[in-house]
């Protein structure tokens, strides 16, 4: 697949994103890749769970990848670039949590979650409702 120069850099900063995070509050793959692939890529939800479940395939998520990949939901060469950006991330945003005091990282970790579900449910609720009416 052929990316744009944007592109590139979108993928690298999500993985970056994610890999920081997951260094820093633990967190990263579905939390942070799953909504910014859907926002910034403009995947659909399974695209973007499968992308996810394939860049942390080795070892939690084999079996799960395998059916996302044979349903066609996942590229790779995504995989590859949000790969890069989260080992990178990971590895500075693990160096910076260890001079942060634990209750300033769990009260970020606890905005991101929260943040992630209202964005969910607004998005995802507006759409279920909009089916009654």
């Amino acid at each position: 697949m052929d990316f744009s120069t944007s592109q590139i850099i979108i993928l690298l900063l999500i993985g970056l994103m994610a890999g920081a995070l997951s260094g820093f509050v633990g967190v990263g793959g579905g939390i942070i890749i799953v909504p910014a692939m859907i926002y910034f890529v403009h995947m659909n939800q399974m695209q973007a769970q499968g992308i996810s479940l394939a860049l942390l395939m080795l070892p939690v998520g084999a079996l799960g990848v395998m059916n996302y990949y044979k349903a066609g939901h996942i590229q790779f060469s995504y995989v590859l670039l949000l790969a890069l950006g989260f080992i990178v991330g990971s590895y500075f945003g693990s160096k910076y949590a260890m001079r942060v005091p634990e209750h300033k990282i769990k009260f970020i970790f606890s905005l991101l979650m929260l943040y992630a579900a209202v964005q969910m449910l607004w998005k995802s609720g507006a759409k279920w409702l909009s089916e009654f009416y």
